[in-house]
């Protein structure tokens, strides 16, 4: 059997054509770039519930009064918001955006935890018109502001809070979240977050259901979890003379995904193994009852559902330095490789399993010289109208994307079953102008 490279990168339903071409979800790649344009991302609908059922069922197995909620800033949409719903997977959600998102969908408000270090008004009173299920603050400001607006509403809103139990996950700076010296939570060491829950504890209309902390994203290791759990399950033992009774325990998201085939991401189940254990061992420790377990996955959920989809133009080969193929999108739909540094693998999607005959640089179209999507990776010959694909780009490329030179963000479409669903639009140049006061 011809095989495709970096097949485990891709969509779980990639596979070859009688034509030799890439087919995700029973669908040509090349097709669909002709058919809906060019940059186009392509998300398969198997891979998602796959993995939604990878989670739901191994946190289950391990921990049965867990719950999975998906992350949504990796990527919104109504469309995946009916998919979490019919695999039982909440959403966590950070704007009044990505709120109006779920409501669009007629999401169930009591799935949905809202995040967030600086949650506005309006957005707050929006989310309890909702009938949300759950907030997690982040902050004294938040706290006072939370009470204030379910006081008016004349509810008593359950929360979490958000704690920082100072512990490096070992990601990029950019996207640690779990350190001292960072935005999010409310700090253990210094002793904020003890009073953080001594506030929120006196307040009338918040119902104080536990905390929750996030360690950052990618995590590659087990062992930042591990760590953690236990250092802030004994705040929380500690708070118990204050009236904290502790319902619901958060140790985040942050799960990793394979960008590039030798750094594989932990399966699944190992992280439902030690997460799970690591909480039961620590509830032992501290004589605390077993918690409401919530995880937060997004991009490990998302992510290898998704490939981007380009089609190349002009080559620049520079003898004995690089060879760079320019495509026809770039950081205005993925710029964590400029932001972050990040990694990717790509295929032709015309004949994936054409041999390599170099490494080339694939290059974006956009006006900095740090436009790179992909450097220097083996490819086969690429020519002008080639297509490529872009593995595991289902998580934050399109929430991140910009209209960077007046650029047109790209239309999205979700496969199954030799099928495709148009789900988001390419933007047009009256979108461009439609915001314009003339």
């Amino acid at each position: 059997m011809t095989e495709i490279p970096n097949r485990e990168l891709l969509p779980m339903t990639a596979d070859l054509n009688d034509a030799g071409r890439l087919t995700i979800g029973g669908c040509d790649v090349v097709s669909l770039a002709e058919m809906y344009g060019t940059p186009l991302y392509v998300y398969d609908e198997h891979t998602i519930r796959e993995m939604c059922r990878a989670f739901v069922g191994g946190f289950g197995t391990e921990y049965p009064n867990s719950h999975i909620a998906y992350s949504s800033k990796a990527f919104s949409s109504p469309a995946l918001a009916k998919i979490l719903e019919e695999e039982h997977v909440g959403m966590d959600v950070v704007t009044g955006g990505e709120l109006a998102i779920a409501r669009a969908a007629e999401f169930p408000a009591p799935e949905i935890n809202f995040h967030g270090n600086n949650k506005g008004r309006a957005e707050l009173e929006e989310a309890l018109d909702y009938g949300i299920g759950l907030i997690t603050v982040d902050s004294m400001y938040e706290i006072d502001l939370l009470d204030e607006v379910a006081h008016n509403k004349g509810i008593t809103q359950p929360v979490l809070l958000r704690v920082s139990p100072s512990i490096d996950g070992h990601t990029h700076l950019l996207t640690a979240t779990g350190v001292l010296d960072q935005k999010f939570g409310f700090p253990i060491e210094t002793g904020q977050a003890e009073e953080a829950i001594k506030h929120a504890l006196g307040k009338s209309n918040l119902d104080v259901l536990g905390v929750h902390f996030h360690l950052g994203s990618p995590l590659f290791e087990i062992e930042p979890y591990t760590e953690a759990i236990p250092y802030v399950l004994e705040l929380v033992a500690k708070m118990r003379e204050h009236g904290l009774n502790q319902r619901v325990f958060s140790p985040g998201g942050g799960f990793a995904i394979g960008y590039v085939s030798d750094t594989p991401p932990p399966e699944i189940s190992e992280y439902a193994s030690a997460i799970s254990a690591s909480v039961r061992e620590a509830c032992d420790r501290f004589g605390l009852d077993e918690p409401r377990l919530i995880l937060e996955p997004g991009r490990a959920i998302i992510g290898r559902a998704g490939v981007a989809v380009y089609t190349v133009g002009g080559t620049k080969d520079i003898p004995g330095v690089r060879k760079y193929v320019s495509v026809d999108g770039g950081m205005g739909d993925n710029i964590r490789p400029a932001l972050y540094g990040a990694g990717y693998s790509v295929v032709k999607a015309n004949s994936p399993a054409e041999a390599p005959t170099g490494d080339v640089t694939i290059a974006g179209k956009y006006c900095e010289s740090g436009d790179l999507l992909v450097k220097d990776a083996p490819m086969p010959d690429l020519a002008p109208g080639d297509v490529v694909a872009i593995a595991s780009s289902g998580a934050y490329n399109l929430s991140m994307a910009s209209n960077y030179n007046m650029s047109l963000r790209p239309a999205v479409v979700l496969v199954k079953d030799g099928e495709a669903k148009l789900i988001r639009r390419r933007e047009t140049y009256d979108d461009l102008l439609a915001s314009s006061v003339m």
